[in-house]
């Protein structure tokens, strides 16, 4: 029998636990198929039903000298830790993935999970900001 291996440095364990199982509620419920956003309302119900604490959408400025070039909005911040990302694809693409380093580049925030609902149901992966000053 393979021994547990208990992660130590893993971030929020806990919170992402909760997350993730928000995305399987929905999935469960919703199953494949539909429209993106569908599965975003979903997802905002799930929080709030299991009363953890999001901002949906929320506006991050990108600055250059003090002035703003551009504007991201995350899918979800969720408890002022983690940022959430939703798909509803097959597979991750190179976009996502490097949509949401940029977001956790530019914010400095340590953590992200980009959550997909795909035909084989929900995949995650955990994105790490390894610069970010924990």
């Amino acid at each position: 029998m393979p021994a547990v291996i208990h992660k130590k440095d893993l971030l929020f364990p806990e919170l992402s636990y909760q997350i993730i199982g928000c995305a399987y509620d929905v999935f469960n419920e919703l199953g494949f198929g539909h429209p993106e956003k569908f599965y975003q309302r979903a997802f905002a119900e799930a929080l709030k039903k299991r009363d953890i604490l999001f901002t949906e959408q929320l506006y991050f400025p990108v600055k250059f000298n003090e002035k703003i070039v551009g504007k991201m909005f995350f899918d979800f911040f969720v408890a002022e830790k983690i940022i959430i990302e939703l798909k509803k694809d097959t597979r991750f693409s190179k976009q996502n993935i490097d949509q949401v380093n940029q977001y956790l580049k530019t914010t400095g925030i340590t953590l992200a999970l980009l959550i997909k609902f795909s035909a084989q149901g929900v995949v995650y992966k955990r994105m790490v900001n390894v610069n970010a000053n924990t």
